[in-house]
């Protein structure tokens, strides 16, 4: 099975979730929420880059997924995420992203990007580096 996203910790308190273009399954979309969940072990503060670059469409019920695992992480994010940054040049994906996000919040500061450069800089700024 193919991954949706893959996770970069190598520059860590920097994190890099990239999302790999892959249509998203129930097993692949669970998979890359229990990754992403687990970049928040070591208890540090941390940012993360969202890649959208090559994003597809998730199902309807993967968007509540994510919306779900918003809310049920909430407390996580609020204590050691300084801010997300989502690189969505694409207009459909930015939608989706807003869908999400009226079905929950978004806890934590967050800032769209066209460009990973742009991101990058963003989330360097605020202040973990």
């Amino acid at each position: 099975m193919n991954d949706y996203a893959t996770i970069d910790e190598s520059e860590f308190p920097l994190i890099r979730i990239r999302f790999t273009g892959e249509k998203s399954t129930d097993e692949n979309f669970q998979r890359y929420l229990f990754q992403t969940r687990d970049c928040y072990r070591h208890k540090k503060k941390l940012a993360i880059i969202f890649d959208a670059r090559e994003a597809g469409i998730p199902a309807l019920s993967h968007q509540r997924m994510q919306a779900d695992w918003l809310r049920e992480n909430r407390g996580l994010m609020q204590d050691y995420c300084q801010g997300t940054a989502y690189v969505i040049p694409n207009k459909v994906i930015r939608a989706v992203l807003r869908v999400i996000f009226s079905l929950q919040k978004q806890p934590v500061p967050y800032k769209i990007f066209e460009k990973e450069a742009e991101a990058e800089k963003w989330v360097r700024g605020l202040g973990l580096f």
